[in-house]
């Protein structure tokens, strides 16, 4: 009887994953800005507009515009119809979802998408809503303890434990629309949460930036092709 023995070496693959969105059509993109609320710690618009165009200017072939932001709150209650049941808040006072849905018809105002489309020469516009807000939660939750024997040996071993957590939830939607036509091209809704322990503090800002890091790979998927990378084995 003889055995048969075979030696492998691996190799680095990319595997190409295509755009979500067509984007031939344009040379530029417009992040406007977006109708933010929640923790009144962060400014979800400017910093996600910041971000999102740094981005852009780095992982995509698009020129990024340099512009102002919109004052979308502004057109929105300007274009609002009177309302006729209790009175609604005053802008900037956007707390929850229900509160955000009183400016959400900005996005669908053709006209006005399509002059700022002509004022910027029809790039790809950016735009959405933000929500970026305080949350707590209290349950049973599983974690790793040490223990020792009688004889001193350390082991680690799951215990379930009542505890109570705060962080903050993150809810943006990206919207996108084509600054020829004024017209909605696609929209993507994302939900990132994080959470600590009560003995642990994090600010406002920091745990914006660390959910935001785990979105913006999707994000960028919308406009750009990205390449996963890994190893295949051969057999030699």
């Amino acid at each position: 009887m003889t055995a048969a023995c075979s030696s492998y070496y691996e190799i680095p693959i990319e595997t190409p994953i295509r755009p979500k969105l067509d984007v031939s059509a344009f040379q530029r993109v417009f992040v406007a800005g977006f109708i933010a609320g929640g923790s009144e710690d962060v400014d979800g618009n400017l910093e996600t507009t910041r971000l999102l165009r740094s981005q852009l200017r780095t992982k995509s072939e698009l020129r990024v515009i340099d512009a102002d932001v919109l004052p979308l709150m502004e057109v929105a209650l300007e274009n609002r119809e009177a309302p006729t049941g209790p009175a609604e808040p005053a802008a900037g006072a956007i707390r929850d979802d229900d509160d955000l849905e009183q400016y959400e018809h900005v996005f669908a105002n053709v006209e006005y998408w399509k002059r700022i489309g002509e004022e910027f020469q029809q790039p790809l516009i950016v735009t959405g809503t933000v929500m970026f807000a305080p949350q707590a939660r209290s349950g049973i939750v599983q974690r790793d303890q040490e223990v020792y024997d009688s004889f001193g040996r350390r082991r680690v071993v799951p215990v379930r434990t009542y505890m109570e957590r705060k962080g903050f939830v993150l809810r943006p939607r990206f919207i996108f629309i084509d600054g020829r036509s004024g017209t909605v091209l696609h929209s993507e809704n994302y939900r990132e949460e994080i959470l600590y322990n009560t003995n642990q503090t994090s600010p406002a800002l920091s745990s914006y930036f660390e959910l935001m890091d785990r979105l913006i790979p999707s994000f960028l998927s919308t406009l750009s092709s990205q390449h996963i990378r890994g190893t295949r084995i051969l057999l030699q």
